[in-house]
């Protein structure tokens, strides 16, 4: 596809709040643009920068709304997203851009072992709806509770509602933090994801090659590196 045919397209890039990664430097649900930040963000915006192409960035909630819009919008994106089989299909993929490892966190005083993924039942446990984690753990029969929120999960794990929440380590840690909860633990690894861009397949394939050479370039430059060590 010629680079002039590309002239007047604009993306429309969709995200929510799901710090470190991306989120909302005023903490609310509704941001655009310079208003969003994170490390996923930041490695996005320079991306879309070297590869030439107009957009717009927009943070809302909840994620399920979010990733709706990217499946079903022409010239849309969503990040970050899990690059799963049964999302495989639905968009073109570019990254990727962070590797999400998940874990089961509890209280630092928390005397519960775990050694497998089927130990979870034992306990009440508590993770986020719509998120690459939630699906793996359906999967495997687990019983859990669903939140909108990350915050709610982490408030409910202070409370005592909860005895273990799964999230992402990078997640779990800032929320925790952020809710000024006493120091958390993990107690198990529940696995690991790629979390890429996903565009909708009606964006051009002159795109995606751009800002898949973007990001490749940036990783052997150096740049992804300092975009990490920035939140670190």
């Amino acid at each position: 596809m010629a680079t002039t045919s590309l002239e007047n397209f604009k993306l429309t890039v969709l995200t929510e709040n799901y710090p470190p990664f991306n989120m909302s430097i005023a903490d609310k649900n509704f941001a655009r643009d310079a208003e969003i930040d994170g490390i996923a963000t930041d490695i996005v915006r320079e991306m879309l920068s070297r590869a030439d192409v107009d957009y717009t960035m927009t943070l809302r909630f909840p994620w399920s709304k979010v990733y709706g819009l990217a499946v079903n919008g022409k010239d849309f994106a969503v990040f970050s997203t899990a690059r799963l089989p049964e999302r495989e299909d639905k968009f073109k993929w570019v990254g990727p851009l962070i590797e999400n490892k998940y874990k089961v966190f509890a209280l630092a005083n928390s005397k519960i072992s775990i050694k497998s993924l089927s130990d979870l039942n034992k306990y009440k446990v508590a993770s986020v709806k719509g998120h690459a984690v939630t699906s793996l753990l359906k999967k495997e029969s687990i019983q859990f509770e669903e939140s909108l929120k990350e915050d709610a999960n982490a408030r409910k794990l202070a409370r005592g509602q909860i005895d273990l929440w799964v999230t992402g380590e990078f997640s779990g840690y800032y929320y925790a933090q952020k809710e000024s909860i006493p120091t958390i633990k993990p107690v198990f690894e529940v696995g690991s994801t790629n979390d890429y861009l996903a565009l909708n397949p009606s964006v051009p394939d002159e795109v995606v090659k751009r800002l898949q050479s973007a990001l490749d370039t940036m990783n052997s430059d150096g740049t992804v590196e300092e975009i990490f060590s920035a939140y670190r």
